[in-house]
């Protein structure tokens, strides 16, 4: 089975938070589309996302199985970082898996060096139930490797399969995780949560804003089961590519040790993990003003075009940007629905009454339509608190 493969901190998507939606919109697709008829779509994480992002869940790591089932064990940075905090963090145990068919694979590490008898194809394991109290140093030398598996503890193996995350030798791993950090196959992005979430597992995983308005994705972010992490919500994010990557796009290069990369925008972490961003709330300054807040044609609900300027009174039904869920408060906001071109999978008729939604020539399956020109899509929401209007 052919598996588009997106290893060890890929991502794939193209907006730009500083320009206009539809910029945002026709430029991620683009860049998606080339990245999925070219299959280049090895992309790694630095060091230094991940450092922003998972010190919010520290806490909740303690004494818990990680999987890092997307993630060459030695040319991940996740593995990489759970070393380095296997002991603070008082991780019971780390597990990671490699794609058998990764184009990267041995290049930092050559492999045979600590499995002697390759086998093309087939991916391999890393199980890690103790590390050294000596501190490792973030380059992580293939001496301190070597180390790190002469402990009887601890064990390197080839898989049977490829290491396809869907085989059954990689969801029985699934299985006996608690926290699955990793960043999967973006044109499996569907599947892969989807099989977490079945798998009742937690999880702190890498895609991008776009995924939250998938038809499978956003009833999840609507009821609380999945939600944004804490550290990235605008801007671009450096990714690792192989030496084969074409750099053509502007900000795309090769650094001081000669690692080609590319910058991604739209990149988001998607968690269940609970984290104190998500309690702060936003603060609210502005009065409603019917002028300003325009209402839909076809919904009961008023247009908030910047989520800064949700009105801190307004007790009915607003549209606001996807960006919203960067700072969504589920004790501040109620996620009603999604207002966009798939409007009819996300909504059954009770809720598409509830938010007044009736169609005119000019509505495009569910996106909201302002005197008779279309927006763009919108998350529709209700303060649970309004302020009393003056």
């Amino acid at each position: 089975m052919r598996v588009a493969w997106f290893s060890a901190g890929c991502s794939s998507k193209n907006a730009q938070s500083n320009l206009t939606e539809k910029a945002q919109s026709e430029n991620g697709n683009k860049g998606l589309n080339r990245a999925g008829i070219e299959k280049r779509d090895e992309f790694y994480t630095q060091l230094s996302d991940i450092e922003a992002e998972l010190p919010n869940y520290r806490g909740q790591f303690a004494n818990k199985t990680i999987l890092c089932n997307c993630d060459d064990p030695f040319e991940s940075n996740f593995f990489r970082f759970f070393l380095l905090h296997f002991n603070d963090y008082r991780i019971n145990k780390l597990v990671a898996t490699s794609y058998g068919k990764s184009s990267i694979v041995g290049s930092r590490y050559p492999i045979s060096k600590l499995l002697p008898e390759c086998v093309p194809g087939r991916g391999y394991k890393a199980v890690i139930n103790s590390v050294p109290s000596t501190s490792f140093d973030s380059s992580l030398t293939m001496h301190e490797l070597n180390d790190l598996f002469m402990l009887p503890e601890n064990s390197i193996e080839f898989l049977d399969g490829d290491g396809d995350f869907r085989s059954d030798e990689c969801l029985e791993l699934l299985n006996s995780a608690d926290i699955v950090v990793t960043n999967p196959p973006f044109s499996l992005f569907r599947e892969y949560l989807g099989t977490l979430i079945s798998s009742n597992k937690k999880f702190v995983i890498i895609g991008n804003i776009n995924a939250a308005t998938y038809k499978e994705v956003f009833p999840l972010i609507k009821s609380n089961q999945v939600w944004f992490g804490a550290s990235i919500h605008s801007g671009d994010r450096k990714f690792y590519v192989p030496d084969s990557y074409p750099l053509k796009a502007a900000g795309c290069g090769v650094d001081a040790s000669g690692k080609r990369f590319i910058r991604v925008k739209g990149v988001r972490w998607f968690t269940n993990l609970d984290m104190e961003q998500r309690h702060v709330g936003i603060n609210l300054i502005q009065k409603y003003d019917a002028e300003r807040y325009p209402k839909f044609d076809n919904y009961n609900a008023i247009n908030v075009s910047r989520t800064k300027n949700i009105p801190y009174d307004y007790p009915g039904i607003m549209g606001v940007p996807i960006t919203f869920l960067d700072k969504y408060d589920p004790e501040q906001f109620e996620i009603l629905m999604l207002a966009n071109g798939n409007v009819r999978a996300n909504a059954d008729k009770a809720l598409l009454d509830m938010v007044g939604y009736s169609r005119n020539p000019n509505d495009k399956g569910g996106v909201g339509v302002i005197a008779g020109k279309r927006t763009y899509a919108r998350v529709l929401i209700k303060n649970r608190h309004p302020k009393e209007m003056a």
